[in-house]
C-alpha cells in the first residue's frame, strides 16, 4: 500500500472527492488555539504527501512530520524542503523532543492491525507532547457506522491525465478490506492497479481507554468536516 502509483494520483483523486487539505488544517489550527492559545509546535504523524503538513507549516512557528512510506515521504519533502520530516513507524518512534501539538489525521490510525498496536501508537504520540499539550486524532469507521458493502466511484482529471476510482469495502470481523482499483488514461496510453486497504474498526471506548491510559483524557467531536468524528486529548 501507499507506493508510488498511489502517490503519483493521490492528491488528484482526494481532491476530486472534495478534500480541502488546507480548509482541514486551519480548522485543527483553530482548535488547538482554543484549547492552548500558545501552542507554537506541531509535528504531523502520518503526513502522507505533506498536504496537510504545508498549511500547518504557516500556522505554527515549528513544524515536522511522520511518515511510514518511502514513495509518499518523498513527495512531501519535494514539497517542504525546510520541514524536518522523518520515515517512521507510529507505533515505534522517538524524535527526541516534544511538541504542543501532535496531529494524526485521515484516518491513518486506522491501519493499524491490532488493539495492541493501536495502543501503542496511542502512546508512543503522547510521549511526543509537553505537559498540557494536545493529540487530535481522526480515526477510522467506529464497528456501528461501517457500512458493508459500500462502493464508491470518482473521476478526475488534470491537464495530463484522467484518473478513475472505484472502491469496494467488507467487513471481515473487526477488518474492512477496501480493494480500490485505479485506471489511469493519459498520453503515453491506459495503465492500472489495485490496492488492497485494511483498517481496522476500533471502537470509540477502545480509543477513549487507550488515551486515558496514554495518560491523554480525550474527548470525542463531530465537526462538519469530518464524518468520521476527531479524538482531541490533552496530555497530563
Amino acid at each position: 500500500m501507499f507506493g508510488h502509483d498511489l502517490a503519483d494520483v493521490y492528491e488528484l483523486v482526494y481532491r476530486s472527492r472534495g478534500k480541502d487539505w488546507a480548509a482541514e488544517a486551519a480548522e485543527i489550527g483553530t482548535l488547538i488555539r482554543e484549547r492552548l492559545p500558545a501552542a507554537d509546535s506541531l509535528l504531523d504523524v502520518a503526513c502522507g504527501t505533506g498536504a496537510h503538513l504545508e498549511a500547518f507549516d504557516g500556522l505554527f512557528g515549528h513544524t515536522e512530520g511522520l511518515e511510514l512510506s518511502a514513495a509518499m515521504l518523498e513527495r512531501a519533502t519535494g514539497r517542504l524542503p525546510g520541514v524536518p520530516l522523518h520515515q517512521g513507524d507510529m507505533r515505534a518512534f522517538d524524535l527526541g523532543r516534544r511538541f504542543d501539538a501532535v496531529v494524526c489525521l485521515f484516518t491513518a490510525i486506522g491501519y493499524l492491525r491490532t488493539l495492541a498496536d493501536m495502543r501503542a501508537a496511542v502512546a508512543t504520540m503522547a510521549r511526543h507532547l509537553r505537559p498540557g499539550g494536545l493529540l487530535v486524532v481522526e480515526p477510522w469507521w467506529f464497528p456501528e457506522r461501517f457500512l458493508d458493502g459500500y462502493v464508491a466511484g470518482d473521476l478526475a482529471s488534470d491537464e495530463h491525465r484522467t484518473v478513475a476510482r472505484i472502491s469496494h469495502s467488507t467487513r471481515e470481523g473487526r477488518t474492512t478490506r477496501m480493494e480500490v482499483r485505479f485506471v489511469i488514461g493519459e498520453a503515453g496510453g491506459i495503465r492500472e492497479f489495485t490496492e488492497v486497504d485494511l483498517l481496522t474498526l476500533f471502537t470509540c471506548e477502545e480509543y477513549l481507554a487507550a488515551f486515558a491510559d496514554a495518560g491523554c483524557p480525550a474527548e470525542y467531536l463531530r465537526p462538519e468536516w469530518t464524518a468520521r468524528g476527531l479524538f482531541v486529548a490533552r496530555r497530563g
